[in-house]
Protein backbone atom coordinates (compact mmCIF):
# COMPACT_ATOMS: atom_id res chain seq x y z
CA UNK A 1 0.00 0.00 0.00
CA UNK A 2 2.63 2.48 0.90
CA UNK A 3 4.61 1.36 -2.57
CA UNK A 4 1.55 2.26 -4.34
CA UNK A 5 0.71 5.30 -2.82
CA UNK A 6 4.35 6.78 -3.68
CA UNK A 7 3.86 5.84 -6.99
CA UNK A 8 0.73 8.07 -7.47
CA UNK A 9 2.35 10.66 -5.55
CA UNK A 10 5.43 10.85 -7.97
CA UNK A 11 2.93 10.63 -11.23
CA UNK A 12 0.59 13.56 -9.74
CA UNK A 13 4.30 15.51 -8.90
CA UNK A 14 5.53 14.76 -12.83
CA UNK A 15 2.30 15.92 -14.28
CA UNK A 16 1.86 18.89 -12.21
CA UNK A 17 6.00 19.98 -13.02
CA UNK A 18 5.09 19.22 -16.78
CA UNK A 19 1.78 21.39 -16.75
CA UNK A 20 4.34 23.95 -15.36
CA UNK A 21 6.91 23.91 -17.38
CA UNK A 22 4.01 24.18 -20.22
CA UNK A 23 2.38 27.18 -18.97
CA UNK A 24 5.35 29.00 -18.85
CA UNK A 25 6.77 27.98 -22.36
CA UNK A 26 3.39 29.38 -23.48
CA UNK A 27 3.15 33.02 -21.29
CA UNK A 28 6.91 34.12 -22.30
CA UNK A 29 5.89 32.95 -26.13
CA UNK A 30 4.27 35.06 -28.87
CA UNK A 31 2.73 32.09 -31.11
CA UNK A 32 -0.45 32.05 -29.05
CA UNK A 33 -2.29 33.25 -33.03
CA UNK A 34 -0.46 33.56 -36.65
CA UNK A 35 -1.41 34.09 -40.11
CA UNK A 36 -1.47 37.01 -42.40
CA UNK A 37 -2.39 40.69 -43.27
CA UNK A 38 -2.92 42.08 -46.71
CA UNK A 39 -1.52 45.04 -47.11
CA UNK A 40 -0.60 47.36 -50.05
CA UNK A 41 2.90 47.22 -51.35
CA UNK A 42 4.84 50.25 -51.03
CA UNK A 43 6.42 51.98 -54.27
CA UNK A 44 10.02 50.83 -55.05
CA UNK A 45 12.72 53.23 -54.59
CA UNK A 46 16.23 53.43 -55.84
CA UNK A 47 17.51 51.98 -58.73
CA UNK A 48 15.84 48.50 -59.47
CA UNK A 49 18.26 45.85 -60.49
CA UNK A 50 16.09 42.88 -59.95
CA UNK A 51 12.55 41.81 -59.68
CA UNK A 52 10.93 42.86 -56.30
CA UNK A 53 8.08 41.08 -55.08
CA UNK A 54 7.25 43.25 -51.98
CA UNK A 55 7.25 46.32 -53.46
CA UNK A 56 5.68 48.57 -56.94
CA UNK A 57 8.07 49.12 -59.73
CA UNK A 58 7.72 51.94 -62.09
CA UNK A 59 9.09 52.76 -65.46
CA UNK A 60 11.48 54.80 -64.07
CA UNK A 61 13.78 55.47 -60.80
CA UNK A 62 13.14 59.44 -61.16
CA UNK A 63 9.84 59.52 -59.25
CA UNK A 64 10.50 63.35 -58.36
CA UNK A 65 10.50 64.43 -62.17
CA UNK A 66 7.08 65.58 -63.09
CA UNK A 67 7.47 65.10 -66.26
CA UNK A 68 7.57 61.66 -66.82
CA UNK A 69 4.66 59.26 -67.18
CA UNK A 70 5.03 56.44 -64.19
CA UNK A 71 3.90 53.34 -65.22
CA UNK A 72 2.33 50.54 -62.66
CA UNK A 73 2.99 47.43 -63.51
CA UNK A 74 1.56 45.72 -60.99
CA UNK A 75 -2.29 45.28 -60.98
CA UNK A 76 -4.88 43.63 -59.19
CA UNK A 77 -3.85 41.52 -56.78
CA UNK A 78 -0.25 41.84 -57.90
CA UNK A 79 -0.31 45.20 -55.84
CA UNK A 80 -0.91 43.61 -52.41
CA UNK A 81 1.46 41.68 -50.05
CA UNK A 82 0.55 39.33 -47.56
CA UNK A 83 2.80 39.84 -44.25
CA UNK A 84 3.04 36.65 -41.72
CA UNK A 85 2.49 37.98 -38.19
CA UNK A 86 1.92 36.25 -34.68
CA UNK A 87 0.88 37.78 -31.54
CA UNK A 88 1.04 36.23 -28.20
CA UNK A 89 -0.34 37.47 -24.78
CA UNK A 90 2.36 40.72 -24.37
CA UNK A 91 3.42 41.27 -27.94
CA UNK A 92 1.91 41.07 -31.89
CA UNK A 93 5.05 40.87 -34.38
CA UNK A 94 4.70 41.52 -37.79
CA UNK A 95 6.93 41.12 -41.01
CA UNK A 96 8.69 43.91 -42.27
CA UNK A 97 7.74 45.00 -45.67
CA UNK A 98 10.54 43.78 -46.95
CA UNK A 99 10.35 40.36 -45.42
CA UNK A 100 13.07 40.52 -43.36
CA UNK A 101 13.08 40.80 -39.60
CA UNK A 102 10.09 41.31 -37.49
CA UNK A 103 8.14 44.92 -36.16
CA UNK A 104 6.76 44.13 -32.59
CA UNK A 105 4.28 46.46 -30.67
CA UNK A 106 2.57 45.62 -27.61
CA UNK A 107 -0.66 43.21 -27.61
CA UNK A 108 -2.19 45.24 -25.29
CA UNK A 109 -2.59 48.42 -27.03
CA UNK A 110 -3.58 46.86 -30.30
CA UNK A 111 -7.28 45.52 -28.73
CA UNK A 112 -9.73 47.91 -28.32
CA UNK A 113 -10.19 50.25 -25.40
CA UNK A 114 -12.75 48.54 -23.89
CA UNK A 115 -11.00 45.27 -24.15
CA UNK A 116 -8.00 46.30 -22.68
CA UNK A 117 -9.05 45.55 -19.37
CA UNK A 118 -10.21 41.75 -20.27
CA UNK A 119 -6.48 41.52 -21.40
CA UNK A 120 -5.01 42.86 -18.20
CA UNK A 121 -7.65 40.20 -16.36
CA UNK A 122 -6.29 37.36 -18.85
CA UNK A 123 -2.43 38.11 -17.52
CA UNK A 124 -3.06 38.30 -13.76
CA UNK A 125 -5.34 34.97 -13.81
CA UNK A 126 -2.37 33.38 -16.00
CA UNK A 127 -0.13 34.70 -13.59
CA UNK A 128 -1.73 33.05 -10.62
CA UNK A 129 -2.41 30.60 -12.39
CA UNK A 130 1.39 29.65 -12.74
CA UNK A 131 2.02 30.29 -8.97
CA UNK A 132 -0.84 27.84 -7.59
CA UNK A 133 0.65 25.42 -10.02
CA UNK A 134 4.22 26.18 -8.19
CA UNK A 135 2.77 25.93 -5.10
CA UNK A 136 1.04 22.73 -5.04
CA UNK A 137 4.33 21.29 -7.38
CA UNK A 138 5.87 22.45 -3.98
CA UNK A 139 3.61 20.78 -1.50
CA UNK A 140 4.03 17.82 -3.31
CA UNK A 141 7.37 17.73 -3.36
CA UNK A 142 7.14 18.31 0.19
CA UNK A 143 4.85 15.25 0.47
CA UNK A 144 7.31 12.66 -1.66
CA UNK A 145 10.65 13.66 0.25
CA UNK A 146 8.49 13.90 3.97
CA UNK A 147 9.42 10.43 5.92
CA UNK A 148 7.24 11.30 8.84
CA UNK A 149 3.46 9.89 9.70
CA UNK A 150 1.10 9.36 7.12
CA UNK A 151 -1.39 12.12 8.73
CA UNK A 152 1.39 15.49 8.16
CA UNK A 153 1.17 13.41 4.41
CA UNK A 154 -2.19 13.47 4.06
CA UNK A 155 -2.27 17.30 4.77
CA UNK A 156 0.08 18.14 2.78
CA UNK A 157 -1.50 16.27 -0.19
CA UNK A 158 -5.02 18.07 0.88
CA UNK A 159 -3.38 21.40 1.01
CA UNK A 160 -1.92 20.37 -2.59
CA UNK A 161 -4.79 18.84 -4.26
CA UNK A 162 -6.93 22.46 -3.49
CA UNK A 163 -4.17 24.72 -4.72
CA UNK A 164 -3.40 22.48 -7.91
CA UNK A 165 -7.44 22.58 -8.39
CA UNK A 166 -7.65 26.22 -8.14
CA UNK A 167 -5.14 26.70 -10.58
CA UNK A 168 -6.42 24.37 -13.14
CA UNK A 169 -9.74 26.53 -13.12
CA UNK A 170 -7.66 29.98 -13.44
CA UNK A 171 -5.51 28.75 -16.53
CA UNK A 172 -9.06 27.62 -18.09
CA UNK A 173 -10.61 30.85 -17.35
CA UNK A 174 -7.66 32.91 -18.21
CA UNK A 175 -7.12 30.97 -21.92
CA UNK A 176 -10.83 31.52 -22.71
CA UNK A 177 -10.54 34.99 -21.86
CA UNK A 178 -7.46 35.64 -24.19
CA UNK A 179 -9.18 33.75 -26.83
CA UNK A 180 -12.34 35.96 -26.43
CA UNK A 181 -10.27 39.21 -26.28
CA UNK A 182 -8.28 37.86 -29.83
CA UNK A 183 -11.47 37.16 -31.66
CA UNK A 184 -13.09 40.64 -30.33
CA UNK A 185 -9.50 42.33 -31.43
CA UNK A 186 -9.72 40.77 -34.92
CA UNK A 187 -13.37 42.17 -35.54
CA UNK A 188 -12.96 45.80 -33.58
CA UNK A 189 -8.97 46.27 -33.86
CA UNK A 190 -7.35 48.76 -35.92
CA UNK A 191 -7.23 48.93 -39.87
CA UNK A 192 -3.22 48.36 -40.09
CA UNK A 193 -3.71 45.64 -37.45
CA UNK A 194 -6.52 43.08 -38.93
CA UNK A 195 -5.21 40.12 -40.58
CA UNK A 196 -6.48 38.13 -43.62
CA UNK A 197 -6.50 34.63 -42.38
CA UNK A 198 -5.26 33.13 -38.73
CA UNK A 199 -5.33 30.50 -36.69
CA UNK A 200 -4.39 29.39 -33.39
CA UNK A 201 -0.03 28.12 -32.77
CA UNK A 202 1.66 26.15 -31.00
CA UNK A 203 2.28 28.67 -27.58
CA UNK A 204 -1.67 28.18 -27.37
CA UNK A 205 -1.98 24.36 -27.78
CA UNK A 206 0.74 24.85 -25.31
CA UNK A 207 -1.49 26.30 -23.40
CA UNK A 208 -4.53 24.56 -23.24
CA UNK A 209 -1.88 21.34 -22.57
CA UNK A 210 -0.31 22.61 -19.57
CA UNK A 211 -4.30 23.11 -18.35
CA UNK A 212 -5.11 19.20 -19.05
CA UNK A 213 -1.75 18.03 -17.40
CA UNK A 214 -2.68 20.54 -14.53
CA UNK A 215 -5.52 18.50 -13.94
CA UNK A 216 -4.47 15.35 -14.05
CA UNK A 217 -2.56 16.41 -11.66
CA UNK A 218 -5.41 17.19 -9.63
CA UNK A 219 -7.45 14.24 -10.19
CA UNK A 220 -4.36 11.51 -9.18
CA UNK A 221 -3.65 13.97 -6.25
CA UNK A 222 -7.54 13.99 -4.80
CA UNK A 223 -7.84 10.47 -5.64
CA UNK A 224 -4.94 9.63 -3.88
CA UNK A 225 -6.26 11.36 -0.55
CA UNK A 226 -9.95 9.26 -1.08
CA UNK A 227 -8.23 6.17 -1.49
CA UNK A 228 -6.18 6.95 1.34
CA UNK A 229 -8.89 8.09 3.66
CA UNK A 230 -10.78 5.01 2.62
CA UNK A 231 -8.36 2.98 3.61
CA UNK A 232 -7.78 4.57 6.96
CA UNK A 233 -12.09 3.87 7.79
CA UNK A 234 -11.50 0.18 6.38
CA UNK A 235 -8.64 -0.28 9.15
CA UNK A 236 -10.79 1.76 11.70
CA UNK A 237 -14.56 -0.74 11.02
CA UNK A 238 -12.05 -3.77 11.42
CA UNK A 239 -10.86 -2.35 14.81
CA UNK A 240 -14.35 -1.42 16.25
CA UNK A 241 -15.27 -4.94 14.73
CA UNK A 242 -12.85 -6.55 16.77
CA UNK A 243 -13.05 -4.38 19.88
CA UNK A 244 -17.16 -5.18 19.76
CA UNK A 245 -16.97 -8.55 19.91
CA UNK A 246 -14.37 -8.42 22.42
CA UNK A 247 -16.55 -6.19 24.68
CA UNK A 248 -19.07 -8.96 24.38
CA UNK A 249 -17.09 -11.91 25.33
CA UNK A 250 -16.59 -9.47 28.72
CA UNK A 251 -19.76 -9.08 29.02
CA UNK A 252 -21.04 -12.85 29.45
CA UNK A 253 -23.52 -13.52 32.39
CA UNK A 254 -20.48 -15.04 34.25
CA UNK A 255 -19.00 -13.20 36.93
CA UNK A 256 -15.59 -12.64 35.99
CA UNK A 257 -13.88 -14.08 38.19
CA UNK A 258 -15.48 -17.47 37.21
CA UNK A 259 -14.81 -16.81 33.57
CA UNK A 260 -10.81 -16.12 34.84
CA UNK A 261 -11.07 -19.52 36.76
CA UNK A 262 -12.70 -21.37 33.70
CA UNK A 263 -9.53 -20.33 31.50
CA UNK A 264 -7.06 -21.28 34.12
CA UNK A 265 -7.93 -24.25 35.94
CA UNK A 266 -10.91 -26.96 36.48
CA UNK A 267 -12.16 -27.93 39.79
CA UNK A 268 -10.42 -30.87 41.13
CA UNK A 269 -13.43 -32.03 43.26
CA UNK A 270 -16.96 -32.95 42.60
CA UNK A 271 -17.77 -31.54 46.41
CA UNK A 272 -15.78 -28.15 44.93
CA UNK A 273 -18.32 -27.93 42.09
CA UNK A 274 -21.43 -28.35 44.02
CA UNK A 275 -19.99 -25.73 46.13
CA UNK A 276 -19.72 -23.02 43.75
CA UNK A 277 -23.28 -23.73 42.31
CA UNK A 278 -24.82 -23.34 45.81
CA UNK A 279 -22.90 -20.22 46.39
CA UNK A 280 -24.73 -18.86 43.54
CA UNK A 281 -22.32 -18.71 41.21
CA UNK A 282 -23.44 -19.40 37.69
CA UNK A 283 -21.72 -21.65 34.99
CA UNK A 284 -22.31 -21.03 31.59
CA UNK A 285 -23.62 -23.62 29.28
CA UNK A 286 -20.82 -23.09 26.84
CA UNK A 287 -18.18 -23.12 29.76
CA UNK A 288 -17.65 -26.75 31.04
CA UNK A 289 -18.98 -29.80 30.39
CA UNK A 290 -18.83 -32.79 32.83
CA UNK A 291 -19.13 -36.69 31.64
CA UNK A 292 -20.39 -38.78 34.80
CA UNK A 293 -17.18 -41.03 33.97
CA UNK A 294 -14.97 -38.58 34.70
CA UNK A 295 -16.29 -37.72 37.99
CA UNK A 296 -14.01 -38.84 40.82
CA UNK A 297 -14.46 -42.61 43.25
CA UNK A 298 -15.54 -42.43 46.68
CA UNK A 299 -11.67 -42.61 47.35
CA UNK A 300 -11.09 -39.20 46.61
CA UNK A 301 -8.65 -39.71 44.07
CA UNK A 302 -7.13 -36.60 42.04
CA UNK A 303 -9.31 -35.23 38.95
CA UNK A 304 -7.92 -35.38 35.71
Amino acid sequence: MGIDRRRRASLALTLNFLALFLAVSALTTSYWCEGTRKVVKPLCTGPVTAKQSFCIRFNSSNINDTRLVQYIWETGEDKYVLRKFHTGIWFSCEQNINMSGENCRSFIYVAPANERGVLWLCIVAECLYILLLATGGILMSIEVCHFGNVIDGLKLNAFAAIFTVLSGLLGMVAHMMYTTAFQLTVSLGPEDWKPQTWDYSWSYILAWSSFTACMASSVTTINRYTKTILEFKHKRRNIEKNLKIKQKLLELDSPEQVWDMYISSVPSTAEELLDLSSNGRKLSNTSIFLDLNDLPDPQGEEYC
